[in-house]
């Protein structure tokens, strides 16, 4: 089988269509458009010829499960993304829903994160039936809702039995390949001071100045018991909500009064090996350092958990691996230069539903897909030649795993 000739089959202005059509979808997550978006999904993937369903998951929503069955004696290979976007912004200059394609990029809420990952996976399979390959192994095309709610839709259909020998994961990496993840843990800090009025302020004890004197410390903070050097670089620690004033209520109307109470919201991101009790015992030490700045301050944290939104796990996976091998030998095949793959940042500090298939079981997968550098910005947008690159890869990827017949 001549490869070259199957990835010049490639229809690149088709493929362009499909993700615009997918972008025109407005998906919001909890939406009944994402739901739309699956039914379409399910259309296309039928019109294939692959056995496709929609799949429940919790709250009235559904997942988009689609299967090209193998003939047999190859692995299969599972490929998982999400339908869902966050919504969009102040700063666009371009119709978000309208699928605009210029001489660089496609445009679109959501395209980066991640419909153009969930375009080149479907592009790719079709792209090799349209070519009358046969493959060995089983095909499986998971497209997903409520990975912003924590990878409640992946969770569904891990648990309906859906899983592969190996499995690809499409979140937006600039086609580098992924090894590594944080996990994500969301804490509340709750600093109690002592109010005075103004005029004697030096026998308060001011939660504001203590949160500002706080604040950068913790954005500083790595993480014990790290396994190496590159497992302590997706530490980070951020702070994203702080509330103060008088009491537990935040009344406002007094500033004249030093302020007794701040709330502070963020998120820690730490790595596999790791653990939430580890993180949260070396924050527990920043605020014993706290109060020992602030005499008379009591500092508390502790995790935030929302219901029916679980935590995502941290993702590794070995770089000899045969997943990290078919993938960097795919990229370097169709681009001709070694794949970037490690525990790259920016999105080695992501969670994606492939901590799950990792976690849930024990499944040897790969966090590699087109989007990135333009994501969650207004004009969010995907480099044309990424995505398309980004298909090839994926379709040597499936030659490699399933074996044509």
């Amino acid at each position: 089988m001549d490869r070259d000739a199957l990835l010049a089959r490639l229809d690149e202005a088709a493929a362009l269509d499909f993700l615009a059509r997918m972008v025109r979808h407005k998906s919001y997550s909890e939406t009944e458009g994402e739901r739309v978006l699956a039914g379409f999904m399910v259309e296309r993937m039928r019109a294939l010829g692959l056995e496709a369903e929609l799949q429940p998951v919790a709250g009235e929503r559904v997942n988009a499960i689609g299967r090209l069955k193998g003939a047999g004696g190859g692995s299969s290979l599972l490929f998982n993304g999400h339908l869902d976007t966050n919504p969009v912004t102040e700063g666009w200059t371009v119709d978000p829903w309208g699928g605009v394609v210029d001489d660089r990029f496609i445009y679109g809420i959501g395209v980066s994160n991640m419909k153009a990952g969930d375009a080149a996976y479907f592009c790719a399979v079709k792209t090799l039936l349209d070519a009358g390959v046969r493959l060995k192994g089983d095909v499986v095309l998971t497209y997903v809702v409520g990975e912003l709610q924590g990878g409640i839709g992946s969770l569904a259909a891990i648990r309906a039995g859906v899983k592969a020998d190996y499995f690809i994961n499409s979140e937006p990496t600039d086609l580098q390949a992924l090894t590594m993840h944080a996990a994500a843990l969301t804490f509340v800090i709750e600093l109690t001071g002592i109010t005075r009025h103004l005029s004697k302020r030096e026998a308060a004890v001011d939660a504001i100045a203590a949160a500002c004197d706080l604040i950068p410390r913790l954005s500083g903070m790595t993480f014990s018991d790290a396994r190496s050097d590159e497992h302590r670089s997706i530490n980070r620690c951020h702070v994203g909500v702080v509330h103060g004033a008088l009491g537990r209520e935040l009344q406002e109307w007094r500033p004249p009064q030093v302020a007794d109470f701040v709330r502070i919201k963020g998120s820690a991101r730490y790595a596999p090996g790791q653990s939430e009790a580890g993180v949260l015992a070396d924050m527990r030490r920043l605020l014993d350092e706290l109060e020992a700045r602030f005499p008379g301050l009591k500092a508390e944290i502790v995790p935030e958990r929302v219901e029916g939104r679980p935590l995502m796990p941290p993702f590794e996976v070995a770089r000899d691996s045969r997943i990290v091998r078919t993938i960097n030998a795919a990229y370097e095949a169709v681009r001709g230069a070694p794949q970037p793959t490690g525990a790259i940042t920016p999105p080695g500090f992501y969670g994606t539903d492939a901590g799950h298939f990792h976690h849930e079981l024990g499944m040897e997968g790969i966090v590699c897909g087109p989007g990135g550098r333009y994501n969650t910005m207004p004009d969010e947008r995907v480099d044309i030649p990424d995505y398309l690159d980004m298909i090839r890869i994926y379709m040597l990827a499936i030659l490699d795993i399933c074996e044509p017949v």
